[in-house]
């Protein structure tokens, strides 16, 4: 896309749609998106493509559903869908391509096939029984002949590309032979939150029962009228300084604000006390995020006042935080007092030592054969020639989330499992209000010029990897290529956002490239150590410009062979 005159907008567009293709076990057109987004010559944005609860999707029909927490997998889970009408509002706004050009490489990848990847092989093969024997709709799709595909072989979704086909087609004859791309692109937005896409899962969703990761066998609630309720918006990002770095975030409706508060505790440490190649800097790390975690859990959501939340990000709220650290690991959830307020409640978290619980905060995220999934998503990162930066986080509408809508070649999304069915909590189910995200983009800017845009799949782990990369490269001034490479980790003391919702106090998962000394030492310190193994933890990507030569540079993890770094 850049080689061919595209800017950094046309091309994560275009990625974003092959991604749905290539990737289905990652993210979705189903599901949702969070992007921080910084065209030349104007203030970098949040492009909010997180959808809210339906309006049918309340605490009082949950629980007369019989349920106590929103399952991990199923159509009742589902948020209104948001990825696709943002990537097309950011393709509208600061792209230059046409749609039909933009998506022509998702519909050819699609119609013709491509090798399927080894992960996501192997992620049909664990949940189809659950598709053969309660989602045929799903089987249909990712069995074909009845089995699971084998890695590496050619894989075809005709259904989408045929929608994908069709959104052209309908918006093209809808804007008129003498209509603008823009009018092209606003027809096509429209005609997904209120046409035939709208019309397909309304229909599917609401008249077929099936079964959820509960156990349970249950209807959506989502309709089209929650999808053309629905537009993307942009908004103000918040932002924080680490080493003289601003850091630019989402809001607290999604989990952005963790890696400021964690950056401000840990700015006033030492360079040496952060060195990560010793117990005390990762000690000190670890203990940083457990207190900024804790603070997710009481307050962060869509509610969380301007007010609040700056007071969250404030020097002294990070100072008086920084004297709760000590030699020894907590192994408390440990929220802070707003404003003097009352000891915030907390949520009857599950303590878990199972290692099966373990291990799905290992590494590569997981799904069990109930379909639910720990934190599964994608992550591009573009700066071009000119300048312009995107740092975006696609989720969601994973092919394992619920059964796949007959006609249209994909599945909706899970994201109403991070809230609560508890009135009380910050992040309660609410019809029409976001569920408290843990997509969590990230851009970097000095002197006022955007220096580089990162971030990284992995659920809860999305920020923890990154205060990790930006320590190393803010601190220890390691490239970002090192950086990456270099032995991570990070902590499970706190309630997961994915269900069931388990945890472990104390516990910190590491590789163990970060030796046996360091190790050890960290177990002397109270911590509950989980080996992941060499190179198990981590998927983060970066991409880097010099605001002075204008040089550009990528960095890309190698864990698992399929991060790359590309450029010209």
């Amino acid at each position: 896309m850049l080689e061919r005159g595209g800017n950094a907008f046309d091309a994560a567009v275009a990625a974003a749609f092959v991604l749905h293709v290539v990737e289905p076990h990652l993210n979705g057109p189903g599901g949702d998106m969070v992007a921080l987004a910084a065209p030349v010559g104007a203030p970098a944005r949040v492009l909010v493509g997180q959808g809210p609860a339906p309006r049918g999707a309340s605490i009082e029909h949950f629980k007369s559903e019989g349920l106590h927490i929103v399952p991990g997998a199923g159509a009742l889970a589902a948020a209104v869908p948001g990825a696709v009408d943002a990537w097309l509002l950011l393709l509208r706004d600061h792209g230059t391509w046409e749609l039909c050009d933009v998506l022509d490489y998702a519909i050819h990848y699609a119609s013709t096939g491509h090798r399927i990847i080894a992960r996501a092989a192997q992620v049909i093969a664990v949940v189809a029984p659950l598709f053969r024997d309660s989602w045929p709709t799903s089987a249909e799709l990712w069995l074909p002949g009845g089995v699971p595909p084998e890695p590496g072989q050619v894989v075809r979704n005709e259904s989408y590309a045929r929608t994908m086909s069709r959104l052209v087609a309908e918006a093209s004859v809808a804007a008129g032979p003498s209509a603008s791309r823009v009018d092209r692109i606003d027809r096509a937005r429209s005609i997904w939150g209120s046409g035939f896409v709208a019309e397909c899962i309304d229909a599917f969703v609401r008249s077929t029962p099936h079964l959820h990761s509960s156990g349970s066998v249950h209807r959506g609630v989502l309709t089209a009228d929650d999808m053309s309720a629905f537009t993307a918006t942009y908004e103000a990002p918040v932002t924080g300084t680490f080493r003289g770095t601003q850091v630019l975030k989402a809001g607290a409706w999604s989990q952005g604000p963790v890696l400021l508060q964690t950056l401000a505790i840990l700015d006033g440490f030492s360079d040496d006390a952060l060195d990560l190649s010793t117990d005390l800097g990762v000690h000190h790390v670890v203990e940083a995020l457990k207190l900024a975690m804790a603070d997710r859990e009481a307050y962060y959501g869509e509610d969380l006042s301007a007010a609040d939340l700056d007071f969250l990000l404030s020097a002294e709220y990070a100072r008086e935080r920084r004297g709760l650290i000590t030699s020894t690991a907590s192994h408390e959830i440990r929220p802070g007092r707003l404003g003097g307020r009352a000891q915030p409640r907390l949520m009857p978290f599950e303590l878990t030592n199972d290692l099966a619980a373990i291990h799905t905060s290992v590494g590569e995220p997981t799904v069990s054969v109930s379909g639910a999934t720990q934190g599964d998503t994608c992550h591009v990162d573009i700066i071009d020639r000119w300048g312009n930066a995107i740092s975006a986080t696609p989720s969601g509408g994973w092919l394992q989330s619920s059964p796949t809508i007959p006609g249209l070649g994909f599945a909706i999304g899970t994201r109403l499992q991070m809230s609560w069915l508890d009135r009380e909590s910050p992040s309660a189910l609410r019809a029409g209000r976001r569920p408290r995200t843990t997509l969590t983009p990230t851009l970097l800017v000095r002197d006022g010029a955007v220096i580089s845009a990162l971030g990284t799949p992995g659920g809860d782990q999305q920020d923890q990897w990154q205060v990790v990369y930006l320590v190393n490269t803010l601190v220890a001034k390691l490239s970002p290529q090192r950086a990456i490479e270099a032995p991570t980790f990070h902590t499970t003391s706190f309630p997961g956002s994915f269900w069931p919702r388990t945890w472990t106090p104390g516990g910190v998962v590491v590789e163990d490239r970060l030796g046996s000394d360091v190790i050890e030492a960290l177990i002397a310190r109270g911590h509950v150590v989980t080996r992941a193994g060499d190179w198990a933890l981590g998927r983060l990507s970066s991409v880097s410009r010099d605001p002075v030569s204008g040089v550009l540079s990528a960095a890309a993890n190698p864990r698992g062979a399929q991060g790359y770094a590309v450029g010209r």
